[in-house]
């Protein structure tokens, strides 16, 4: 099992290599700045094979709706 640490690392190395550094920070601020259950909206509306772009389009157009 993977530390924290290391997921969070990996995690910005994902969104960085994906969004580059300016939309990766703007995912983050978007995913932060409201009340969002990430694993409650993952259930109900993440398909297994999302680009992080896809991920990241659907995850705003659900925070607007909620």
């Amino acid at each position: 099992m993977k530390t924290d640490t290391i997921v969070k690392q990996e995690g910005m190395k994902a969104l960085i290599n994906h969004l580059g550094y300016v939309d990766a920070e703007r995912f983050i601020i978007l995913i932060t700045k409201e009340p969002f259950d990430y694993t409650e909206w993952r259930r109900q509306n993440l398909e297994n094979d999302l680009s992080v772009r896809e991920l990241s389009d659907k995850a705003m157009a659900f925070s607007k709706l909620h």
